[in-house]
């Protein structure tokens, strides 16, 4: 996942090889969440189910084999999405780049561990949007 401009320093020079080393070597190319496959097109169901190809077998959003799996029918949407793996800090901090902070994360993955963060983000988006409208348009009604 590319670094935005605006973040860049917070990253160490060497990101780079350190993200390559938890993903390729230590995840091993696979997702540490759900251990989706890096490159390859999955096969998934839109709720964390997918469909491991060397397996042959369906896995859930944790990785685990799947015992019994509803028959599908006509109606089941079926999706298709290419996974690329990037490197997440566990605690949202880029100056903490222990490897016990790093963890090899797919887009879905990513995705969930980040959710929190984002609404947090969301709402002070908001309170910051609200603030400037009391200042300059007065209070809200």
């Amino acid at each position: 996942m590319p670094i935005r401009r605006h973040r860049r320093f917070y990253y160490p020079i060497d990101w780079r090889e350190l993200s390559q080393q938890i993903r390729f070597v230590r995840a091993k190319g696979r997702c540490e969440g759900c251990l989706r496959p890096h490159g390859q097109t999955v096969v998934h169901l839109g709720d964390g189910r997918w469909w491991d190809a060397e397996a042959l077998a369906w896995r859930n959003g944790k990785g685990r084999v799947l015992q019994a799996l509803a028959p599908l029918t006509c109606e089941t949407v079926v999706q298709r999405t290419k996974v690329a793996l990037a490197t997440a800090h566990l605690d949202h901090d880029p100056g903490n780049n222990h490897p016990a902070n790093l963890k090899a994360f797919c887009q879905r993955c990513h995705m969930l561990h980040d959710k929190p963060e984002h609404l947090r983000q969301r709402d002070l988006t908001y309170k910051k949007r609200r603030a400037l409208g009391d200042l300059f348009s007065g209070r809200y009604d």
